[in-house]
């Protein structure tokens, strides 16, 4: 049995992961709360916990990286959050984390993320595992000069910059808007972008971005 913690500061996001995982025979949800510190003084109190889920984001916006070391000196650590940046990813690890996965993520894959982290695994998303390789293996050991995104991502990229919304992009690409989502989340993660503003800027400073281009 999987004793399983769930540490997200968003009610409906711990329970969109219960609604997924009350189902699965070998897990049991021990505890959902709103903070680390919560999680920690229970622990303390004796609760057995073996796996953490924990929303990196707990405290607006900065990452909490201390929640992930202190945590992971008492359980296994898979961290869930909104960011593919590699910058996060990279520092969950650092600080201890087992796994990565982003609220993006496939039920099946959340599931199967759990049992390996509970078995003494590592895990990331393969997409993450090529991102953050690219990170650490560039000279300086940062984020490449000029990360490389695939025609779609391109495209993308500069209809973002020029005011379009997914939807509108999705139209102009004859794709569906959840497959520009997918494109927006990847470029984020290689451009290490956070906002509208970043990705504006990304665009402008790529070779490839011109005003007058079409898609």
């Amino acid at each position: 049995m999987i004793h399983l913690a769930i540490v997200d500061d968003h009610p409906i996001a711990r329970y969109g992961v219960e609604r997924v995982l009350e189902h699965v025979a070998e897990v049991a949800i021990v505890a959902s709360v709103s903070a680390a510190d919560d999680l920690l003084r229970l622990v303390a109190d004796g609760l057995r916990v073996d796996v953490v889920m924990l929303d990196l984001y707990l405290d607006g916006d900065t990452p909490s990286v201390d929640a992930v070391a202190h945590l992971a000196a008492v359980t296994r650590v898979l961290v869930m959050s909104t960011s593919a940046r590699p910058d996060d990813v990279v520092q969950s690890i650092r600080a201890g984390a087992a796994g990565y996965l982003t609220k993006r993520s496939e039920a099946d894959l959340v599931v199967s993320g759990l049992r390996t982290v509970a078995a003494g695994g590592f895990l990331l998303s393969t997409e993450l595992a090529d991102i953050v390789h690219a990170l650490l293996a560039s000279p300086n050991g940062g984020t490449a000069a000029e990360p490389r995104l695939s025609p779609r991502e391109d495209q993308t990229l500069r209809l973002l910059a020029r005011g379009l919304t997914h939807s509108q992009i999705a139209t102009r690409l004859g794709v569906r808007k959840a497959t520009v989502d997918t494109y927006v989340e990847r470029i984020r993660a290689k451009l290490n972008a956070g906002n509208k503003a970043d990705l504006t800027r990304a665009a402008l400073q790529r070779e490839s971005f011109s005003p007058d281009q079409g898609p």
